[in-house]
């Protein structure tokens, strides 16, 4: 390992940049490898992060690049904007491992950058270190980077899917400038996919391919904003029409035969679950049933566990629902039952019912409202004694001491309620906890309480 690490070190034609090794490491490579661009000029997409005059064009520009993250979704440009600034930037370029890279390897890295700071013929060199799924990096890993990015002996530019907030040490991130890549625009990929069916020299040009716009429309749709998918399909579709002789015209029906099915962007482990989930209750709580099955089907067809889904809808029943639609709660409760018993692909039924009513009915969160007034009331005044009244008087010694004393029984009055009576700790006598609002079967109970505080 630490071999490889010196080789990519001393020798920058280990990072096949240059245009021999770059045309040799061709062979065979992927289609969305041999059209990554390798200038800024090629690059499409990232319109607002790649403007003229952005903070990053300037600065790979005039090679003043500094530590930063590249921080987007598969497909949208992270490795290949690394790449152009390998191929822009005079600085001495490194791939790092986070998968396979250890800490012995860095500090041969290290010892050579800062050889390249202090002794290169050419005069001083900085080092930029390229760490792709730096995500995936341990602490101990993070830690040892900390202090050289932090000291200027090397440039840090990592790539990550993952929100670099949770996947970043906070030390190390804030030594770096986080730039946001975003999914590609169909148009964008219309322009890859239709770059890669005339170039000769790195893509299908030679094979005299053509393409319907239908089937590029349906091929760029499908990849979901990510580049390789859109190639890796154009790809796949070319082998399929070579492999069966079905001509050489791209249509839309070869596209459907090729890819007949593929994955969602989704990571159970990952921001995107959290994102999904929460597009689910927000769509819940503002009552858009369309939204709310739309993410929720998202969810389940990326592979999350059924009973997550109805969790998430029995906290919702009571958390946003409450006493606005009481039926709730009973309806999310049947649905995990339902899930229990009939599980999965019939437990649809009960999960779409439930996540419908829940969107569609009235909402209330006094209940939730209440509960933390309560909690913010017993941090404050702490364990405040229950009053004698309301105590119970178990044993005679207990009556004796007046616990039970002044007690007055709800039943035995019109109405079932006791005019003028408190149940709160004295200190506590008058304080509004739970507020009903007019929505819902809750306006009954709105009613109801306001005549009682009233008597």
């Amino acid at each position: 390992m630490a071999s490889r690490a010196k080789r990519s070190v001393e020798d920058p034609s280990a990072t096949l940049f240059g245009a021999a090794a770059r045309k040799s490491s061709e062979q065979g490579a992927p289609l969305a490898d041999r059209m990554r661009p390798h200038t800024l000029a090629d690059v499409v997409g990232q319109r607002k992060l790649l403007a003229p005059g952005s903070l990053l064009t300037q600065a790979i520009g005039s090679d003043r690049v500094r530590s930063m993250v590249l921080w987007g979704p598969p497909g949208s440009g992270k490795t290949t904007l690394a790449r152009v600034i390998a191929s822009a930037t005079k600085s001495h370029f490194v791939l790092f491992s986070a998968v396979l890279g250890s800490v012995g390897e860095l500090r041969e890295i290290v010892a050579a950058a800062r050889d390249r700071l202090a002794f290169a013929p050419e005069g001083r060199q900085r080092t930029i270190v390229f760490v792709d799924e730096i995500h995936r990096f341990n602490k101990a890993q993070q830690d040892a980077f900390l202090p050289h990015v932090e000291d200027g002996t090397i440039v840090l530019v990592g790539a990550t899917t993952e929100n670099p907030s949770f996947a970043v040490n906070a030390a190390l991130l804030s030594r770096c400038k986080v730039f946001r890549l975003e999914p590609l625009q169909a148009e964008d990929l219309l322009t890859l996919l239709r770059r890669a069916l005339q170039d000769s020299e790195h893509g299908l040009g030679v094979k005299g391919l053509t393409a319907d716009d239908a089937a590029l429309r349906a091929i760029a749709d499908a990849a979901g904003g990510d580049a390789r998918r859109a190639l890796s399909t154009l790809e796949l579709v070319v082998d399929y029409l070579e492999a069966t002789g079905a001509g050489k015209e791209v249509t839309a029906e070869a596209v459907a035969t090729a890819e007949s099915h593929r994955p969602l962007l989704y990571d159970k482990a990952g921001e995107e679950h959290y994102n999904v989930v929460s597009a689910f209750i927000k769509s819940m709580r503002g009552s858009d049933p369309d939204a709310a099955v739309y993410w929720m089907m998202r969810m389940l067809e990326a592979g999350d566990d059924p009973l997550f889904v109805s969790r998430r809808m029995l906290v919702f029943a009571s958390e946003d629902v409450g006493n606005a639609d009481p039926r709730a709660l009973t309806l999310a409760t049947s649905c995990d039952a339902t899930i229990r018993r009939v599980g999965m692909p019939e437990g649809l039924y009960a999960l779409a019912q439930t996540c419908t009513y829940l969107a569609s009915a009235p909402k209330s969160n006094a209940s939730t409202v209440a509960w933390t007034r309560a909690k913010e009331l017993i941090e404050k005044h702490g364990a405040l004694p229950v009053p004698m009244k309301l105590r119970n008087a178990a044993t005679p010694l207990m009556k004796r001491e007046g616990y039970g004393e002044g007690y007055k029984y709800a039943h035995s009055f019109e109405g079932g309620v006791v005019p003028g009576e408190t149940y709160l700790p004295d200190e506590l006598t008058g304080a509004v906890l739970y507020e009903p609002t007019d929505r819902g079967d809750e306006a009954a109970i709105k009613e109801r309480l306001a005549k009682i505080r009233r008597r």
